[in-house]
């Protein structure tokens, strides 16, 4: 299994690259910089990036990349893909620039989700400040959120998360969108070798634009009040109420990005002890909050 050390970074595209600035500007509170491709990176800590938004015909998610320690590690981790007879492909010096890694290999799911393997980043070590006074967003050993990815072919996706990407699985949820009567739709969460809860969660339905949400972790929770003030004020599209997860402890909102798919904003999100984590499966989203019809309402 590949000994992934946490979520690196996201790639989206996007129909217009100025709205997406204006979004991470002034309401997600990042900085930005033009990116090789005429992409647009967005920065959010001492990394040059931790999203890249590129310019194409459709607003929606292209990758997640998932950094590995060193060389010998991925170089472990083409081992493991080709083990498996998973097809990948090496990324050439244009690409490898762009992402500022040392080496990328790129590989599908089985559900068509591409993963970027990556190790080395270059860093600058260029200070955040935030143009919106973030004061940080929480990243460091423990990657720079979470991502959760559509999976149609969803046993199959699961097996691959766990026996060829070597995430554990934290814990699931089934999901019943009509109620006891309906189908289930199962999501499983997954940690990969750091402490947080979960770093991918894979959803057992398909979802447009190739992600269900990002999710980026700052201090406190003035801080997910303030970002809830500046979505309003740039008129962004909520898709969930304030609330706290049951099975991260997550405090966060979620609202709609330029390129279709949502962000997840919050603080307070738990660390965990590997060696005593029960998986188990929990039936409430939340605590208490996290409506998410609101995403479904005409905004006044």
């Amino acid at each position: 299994m590949i000994d992934i050390r946490g979520l690196a970074y996201v790639v989206a595209q996007s129909t217009d690259l100025a709205r997406w600035k204006r979004y991470a500007e002034g309401v997600l509170g990042m900085m930005t910089a033009t990116a090789p491709g005429d992409g647009l990176y967005v920065k959010m800590d001492e990394r040059q990036y931790r999203m890249l938004v590129l310019p194409g015909a459709r607003d929606a998610y292209l990758a997640s990349g998932w950094e590995v320690l060193d060389r010998a590690a991925f170089e472990a981790g083409l081992g493991v893909l080709k083990a498996q007879g998973v097809a990948f492909e090496l990324a050439d010096a244009s690409l490898c620039d762009q992402r500022r890694v040392q080496q990328l290999a790129a590989f599908k799911d089985p559900s068509g989700n591409r993963h970027e393997l990556v190790w080395g980043f270059q860093s600058d070590f260029a200070h955040f400040a935030s143009p919106a006074g973030v004061k940080r967003f929480v990243t460091g050993a423990i990657g720079m959120g979470h991502t959760v990815l559509p999976a149609a072919e969803f046993e199959a996706t699961a097996r691959f998360a766990r026996e060829v990407m070597g995430f554990g699985l934290s814990d699931i949820f089934n999901f019943k969108p009509a109620g006891d009567q309906g189908p289930t739709l199962p999501i499983h969460f997954f940690h990969c070798n750091n402490g947080r809860h979960h770093s991918l969660a894979l959803a057992g339905f398909p979802v447009e634009s190739g992600c269900v949400h990002v999710m980026v972790e700052v201090d406190d929770v003035p801080e997910v009040g303030r970002a809830m003030d500046r979505m309003r004020a740039h008129d962004v599209l909520q898709t969930a109420t304030l609330g706290q997860h049951t099975n991260d402890r997550m405090i966060s909102f979620y609202m709609r990005t330029p390129s279709n798919f949502d962000v997840e904003f919050g603080c307070g999100g738990a660390v965990i002890d590997w060696q005593e984590h029960i998986v188990h499966e929990f039936t409430r989203v939340s605590l208490w909050g996290h409506d998410f019809s609101v995403g479904n309402q005409t905004r006044a």
